[in-house]
């Protein structure tokens, strides 16, 4: 690509000086040091404990998500087994992430410190599944090999809403147990109506499985909008389904997200796996796709907090823990030379296969550096004030308690209680090759 042709173009427009702005979200948290109490607590309940018998084998769920402290999670489960005399093991619980293959889905639960060293106990890969069941409507129902082979299985999943539908049960344990425990073989069969149908789908596969498979119970996590470990619940299979929903409408009033409504740009310097299913949280970065078919809140479900929409998004990165997954890139406008150059399509392709949303691995126009990037983005905005235009700069969607905003949009933030402006305003720090970092 030739730069001066993209810089020629664009050289009428000026980046605009930023400044540093923190939002105040709930600071509610569970420290890390006592969240195996917290585990130990929720399972020693007679209900959950007297299921876990001496000799049993014991299935325990790590999903492809940045779940915040996963691995303690995951370690104090391990070490409750084991006291109860129970033999456990960890099995990847992610559909068709890692490339759909064992040694892809296996990478990805190391790189959250989830080894067979730390955990104490044998991980095992495998995207062989068995079916369990049927659903009401005569379909197949099926879950991880290892896990049904298991004598008791123990869920662990974040709830929280999710990017692409809205219902009672998004992301969450009924999540877990459908897509999660059904590798690309189960997960395929769940995607194939599409996502309109996706909410009803859930419950209906997710039943058969909480009613047949050995399931002891699910533990749920919630974060705060700082992506700390808010709230921790065991859940009994019928708990699950009676209790979830509330769960997750508890989440979504604390979830983290922009407290200005509209802007003409956001730039979100990465995206990964490890943030969000599409790289970046639509909740957060108002990128919903098309191919949704459900607004949301049509159900009548709380849909999320903030109406936060830009016109144009520019992408600049890629997480190193996504490992080259550009899945949700396609949700972007503009990207960049950097960002391109590390995307791994078959890491992110099985996923857009089984979730049949091709939109999200497409690559979007991209440019040599960041300055282009946010210039690009800028000149093509329809209706921006291009002198003064409205800029906000993201991290990422997981961390926003500290956002950068350009200067136009000062007024917003002082009117805002949950803002306040932290920083100096200053031009953008471009480095001699045009790029932020």
């Amino acid at each position: 690509m030739d730069a001066n042709i993209i810089a020629n173009l664009c050289q009428d427009i000026a980046i605009p000086k930023m400044v540093k702005v923190k939002q105040h979200f709930d600071p509610s948290y569970i420290a890390p040091e006592d969240i195996p109490q917290v585990i130990w607590k929720e399972l020693d309940r007679d209900i959950i404990a007297s299921q876990i018998k001496s000799g049993m084998s014991i299935a325990i769920t790590c999903g492809s998500r940045g779940v915040a402290n996963i691995d303690i999670i995951i370690k104090a489960v391990v070490d409750y087994v084991k006291q109860k005399g129970g033999s456990p093991f960890v099995f990847p619980a992610m559909g068709s992430h890692g490339g759909a293959t064992p040694e892809g889905q296996l990478e990805i639960v190391n790189g959250y410190g989830i080894t067979e060293e730390a955990m104490g106990c044998p991980i095992k890969a495998s995207m062989e599944t068995k079916q369990i069941g049927v659903t009401d409507d005569g379909r197949p129902v099926f879950i991880d090999k290892y896990a049904s082979e298991a004598d008791g299985i123990i869920m662990v999943g974040r709830i929280k809403a999710h990017t692409q539908f809205v219902g009672p049960y998004e992301s969450g344990l009924m999540k877990m147990a459908v897509i999660g425990m059904g590798k690309q073989h189960g997960a395929e069969g769940v995607h194939e109506q599409g996502f309109p149908k996706m909410a009803e789908n859930l419950q209906r596969y997710g039943k058969v499985i909480l009613k047949n498979a050995p399931i002891i119970c699910g533990i749920g996590t919630i974060e705060n909008a700082f992506d700390q470990t808010y709230k921790l619940t065991a859940l009994t299979p019928d708990e699950i389904i009676e209790q979830e929903p509330s769960l997750l409408l508890e989440a979504k009033k604390i979830m983290g997200h922009i407290l200005i409504d509209n802007a003409d740009v956001l730039i979100v310097d990465e995206i990964g796996k490890n943030i969000s299913g599409d790289g970046m949280d639509p909740n957060v970065s108002g990128t919903l796709p098309r191919e949704t078919g459900v607004p949301r809140g049509a159900d009548g479900s709380e849909p999320r907090i903030g109406n936060f929409k830009a016109k144009r998004v520019v992408v600049l990165d890629l997480t190193e823990e996504t490992h080259g997954n550009a899945n949700g890139l396609g949700l972007a406008d503009v990207t960049t030379q950097r960002c391109v150059d590390k995307i791994i399509n078959e890491m992110a392709y099985p996923n857009a296969i089984t979730s049949t949303l091709l939109e999200m691995v497409k690559i979007p126009f991209w440019t040599p550096n960041d300055r282009l990037a946010v210039q690009a983005a800028v000149k093509t905005c329809a209706g921006a004030d291009k002198l003064q235009p409205r800029i906000i700069r993201i991290k990422n969607t997981m961390e926003i308690e500290e956002i950068e905003v350009s200067e136009v949009l000062i007024p917003e933030v002082e009117a805002n209680p949950n803002m306040e402006i932290i920083g100096e305003v200053a031009p953008m720090q471009f480095d001699e090759n045009g790029n932020l970092f």
